[in-house]
């Protein structure tokens, strides 16, 4: 049985941050993952591009991205937080560029370039990077892990990390193991959901429109007829409801608005504007004066041709009581209005998430309450640390989730036993 001072089950973001950290400090560390190779998700974020951290640069705001839990996050934050990852990266030749939303994306290389310099790290500090050993159990004496098994072996190790990631991209090795190894050791998982996933709505209309990207629109979220929030920028129609990035990001909140307190199922709509910078009165007599002006518009279709993308005719003009061949100077002040309402407000029932296999992160995890956020050390099992997704810690888009693997992943191989 080869003994270890630190071995990490996961060889994704997080995993591979604690192996560079703990082998820095010279302990001997090993990263056992599941995949042939390492960094599998990784090498999807951003399709490709690998949006590695968020410049923002308020710490409040920051850690406000992730909800009631992010307060758990300031501790590691102030030890690797925004700030320190991008230089850290820079040192290590990995060169970014900020964009849009405070987006921090490598200069050149995209995702395979941040994958690369991970693992060079790891080889330089002599790290034993095992590729198609999935960890299969876990022994357990007490509150202590005496060691673990894979296929082929059997590993000891004075202290472990589970960094296995949550459930999403399951064709990515990331199919939930770390949370039956860490109920094996006593901790409770809190309630998984797919995040930051597209969302399904019980109108089959929207496939009229599949694959029209809208830009510049403002999405609000009903519950019970109360407006709770919105969003604004993009989003798209896709065959069995929206997806996009306002809606990714609502995606989150969806399972908690679809119920009541008292477990009952909830009515959750979504209103679509698609014109939010004009207000009634403004966009009904801009429809007037275009109907006077451009009488070549000759038929209702043709006006709305003029209103909305090509892409998404054919669904406005069925969810319109108006006839599609209506001349256009025959319209009433109410089908004007008619109109207008229907452009300020398309209403969809969201009535579920998809699935796992299409979300970028899963919400819940390992339950907060049972790790020390200054260590990420289990406070059940003496000789367990978690880092990264397989926690209950999950952001919206824009670099946040892959903070929480470099911050947490950092913490984890910190602490020398």
């Amino acid at each position: 049985m080869e003994n270890f001072d630190t071995l990490i089950i996961g060889g994704g973001p997080a995993g591979l941050m604690a192996a560079i950290r703990a082998s820095s400090l010279g302990q001997k560390v090993a990263v056992a993952e599941k995949n042939h190779s390492f960094g599998e998700k990784l090498l999807l974020s951003g399709k490709g591009r690998c949006n590695f951290t968020n410049a923002e640069s308020n710490m409040d705001t920051f850690v406000s991205r992730y909800g009631d839990n992010g307060k758990f996050l300031y501790s590691a934050f102030s030890k690797f937080g925004p700030l320190r990852t991008r230089e850290w990266f820079s040192h290590i030749g990995v060169k970014f560029v900020e964009e849009r939303g405070k987006r921090i994306f490598p200069k050149e290389g995209g995702s395979q370039r941040v994958l690369d310099a991970l693992l060079m790290q790891c080889k330089k500090n002599g790290v034993k990077l095992m590729r198609s050993t999935p960890v299969t159990a876990i022994k357990m004496n007490n509150h202590h892990i005496d060691y673990v098994i894979t296929d082929n072996s059997e590993y000891r190790a004075d202290k472990y990390i589970i960094a296995t990631g949550g459930k999403s991209y399951p064709k990515t090795g990331s199919t939930g193991d770390g949370y039956d190894f860490a109920r094996r050791a006593g901790h409770t998982i809190t309630p998984l959901y797919p995040s930051l996933v597209p969302v399904r709505t019980r109108e089959t209309w929207p496939k009229l429109a599949s694959g029209c990207d809208l830009r510049n629109v403002r999405l609000t979220v009903i519950v019970g007829g109360k407006k709770i929030t919105d969003r604004f920028g993009e989003m798209e129609f896709t065959n069995f409801g929206v997806s996009g990035p306002i809606v990714m990001e609502l995606s989150q909140y969806v399972p908690d608005w679809l119920k009541h307190d008292d477990g009952t199922k909830a009515e959750l709509e979504f209103s679509l504007d698609m014109k939010p910078t004009l207000t009634h009165e403004i966009l009904t007599k801009r429809i007037e004066r275009d109907i006077w002006e451009h009488s070549g518009y000759g038929k209702f279709s043709g006006l709305v041709r003029s209103l909305v993308p090509a892409k998404m005719m054919a669904l406005f003009l069925e969810l319109s009581d108006i006839p599609a061949d209506k001349p256009t100077d025959c319209m009433s002040s109410k089908e004007i209005g008619d109109t207008v309402a229907l452009l300020k407000d398309i209403r969809m029932t969201v009535n579920g998430l998809w699935s796992f296999d299409h979300a970028m992160v899963t919400r819940g995890g390992v339950s907060l309450n049972e790790v020390n956020p200054s260590s990420m050390m289990s406070k059940i099992c003496d000789n367990l640390y978690f880092a990264g997704e397989v926690l209950d810690l999950n952001g919206p888009s824009g670099g946040f989730n892959l903070q929480v693997c470099w911050s947490t992943g950092y913490v984890a191989g910190s602490v020398k036993e």
